[in-house]
C-alpha cells in the first residue's frame, strides 16, 4: 500500500464531490441549513428547549447523514464500472477503500467545523478548553469512520443510488431520533444505547460542560465508540467485498 498512491486517490474523491452540485450541497449546505434551522425555531427557551442543549446533536447529525451520500457514491461507481476497472490497474482493494474513508472523514469533520462556526455565531456557549475541543472532533471522526462502514453495507445491498438513498436512512433514522438533537427518554433510551451517536452526544456534551477529560463518562463513551465504529467500518469493508463489487 503506497502512501503517495492514496493521497492521489484521495485528492481525486475530494475534486469530484466538489465537482457534483448535488454532492456539495449535501457537504456544504445541509450543515448550514440544518443548525440554522434548529437554531431559530425550535431553541425556544419558552418551549422548554435549550439551543446549547441541541448543538451536540447537531455535530453527529450532521456526520451519520454522510451514510447516504456514501451509499450513493458507491452503488454510482459500482454502476459505472469503476469497480471493475479498478482490477485492471495497479491500485489495490487496500489503497480504494483506504482513500474512500480517508476522504469522507474529511468531509464529515468539514461539515461538523460549518456546524460548529455557525453554532459560536448564534450564541452557542461552552465551557471547554482548546484539547477538549479537539478531543471533541476527535469523537467525530470515529463517528464518521462507523457512518463510513454503515454507508458500504447500505451499497452492499443496494442495486443502484437511488434504492441506496432509500436504505440508508435505515441507519439514519434511529440514531436521529433516539441519539442526536432529540432527548432520550427512559423507554427510548434502551435503543439509544445500541447507537454510535448516542454515545457521541453524550461524550460532546460532557466536554462542552467543561467536565474532566478523563472522566469515566467520557472515557466509556470514547472507548464504545471507538471499538463500535472499527467494527462497524470491517464489517462494511468485507460485505462490499463480497457482495457490493459485483
Amino acid at each position: 500500500m503506497e502512501a503517495q498512491r492514496i493521497i492521489a486517490l484521495i485528492k481525486m474523491e475530494l475534486k469530484k464531490l466538489i465537482r457534483e452540485p448535488a454532492y456539495l450541497f449535501l457537504m456544504l449546505l445541509f450543515p448550514a441549513v440544518l443548525t440554522l434551522t434548529f437554531g431559530l425555531a425550535f431553541s425556544d427557551p419558552s418551549l422548554g428547549m435549550s439551543f446549547d442543549f441541541m448543538v451536540p446533536g447537531l455535530f453527529a447529525y450532521a456526520c451519520i447523514f454522510i451514510i447516504m451520500t456514501i451509499a450513493q457514491s458507491f452503488t454510482d461507481n459500482r454502476a459505472a464500472g469503476l469497480l471493475k476497472r479498478m482490477n485492471t490497474t495497479p491500485m489495490t482493494s487496500g489503497e480504494f477503500m483506504g482513500s474512500h474513508i480517508i476522504s469522507n472523514m474529511i468531509i464529515a469533520i468539514f461539515q461538523v467545523l460549518i456546524v460548529f462556526i455557525l453554532s459560536i455565531l448564534m450564541g452557542f456557549s461552552h465551557n471547554a478548553d482548546a484539547v477538549g475541543i479537539l478531543l471533541a472532533f476527535l469523537v467525530i471522526a470515529l463517528l464518521s469512520l462507523s457512518s463510513v462502514g454503515l454507508g458500504l453495507i447500505t451499497a452492499s445491498i443496494s442495486k443502484n443510488s437511488g434504492t441506496a438513498t432509500g436504505l440508508s436512512f435505515i441507519f439514519i433514522l434511529p440514531q436521529m431520533f433516539f441519539g442526536t438533537f432529540i432527548p432520550v427518554t427512559n423507554s427510548t433510551r434502551l435503543i439509544a444505547m445500541f447507537l454510535p451517536s448516542y454515545y457521541v452526544t453524550d461524550a460532546l456534551k460532557s466536554i462542552f460542560n467543561g467536565d474532566s477529560l478523563l472522566s469515566a463518562n467520557i472515557l466509556i463513551d470514547f472507548a464504545f465508540i471507538s471499538i463500535v465504529s472499527i467494527i462497524i467500518v470491517i464489517i462494511g469493508i468485507q460485505l462490499f467485498k463480497k457482495f457490493g463489487n459485483k
